[in-house]
């Protein structure tokens, strides 16, 4: 239950990301949305994986 909801405020946070770099659209803010979203995957995949630390 917790990875399911984890997974979903993640979609939840891209989607909110993405429309703001729908209606903004300048590059420099697409690399921070892009390292941002790319840091919170990898730290969703390392907690669902239970590798903390």
């Amino acid at each position: 239950m917790n990875n399911i909801l984890a997974v979903l405020a993640f979609a939840i946070f891209v989607a909110f990301l993405g429309i703001l770099v729908w209606k903004v659209q300048r590059v420099d803010l697409m690399v921070v949305i892009g390292f941002t979203v790319a840091l919170a995957g990898w730290d969703l995949l390392q907690t669902m994986r239970g590798n903390r630390g």
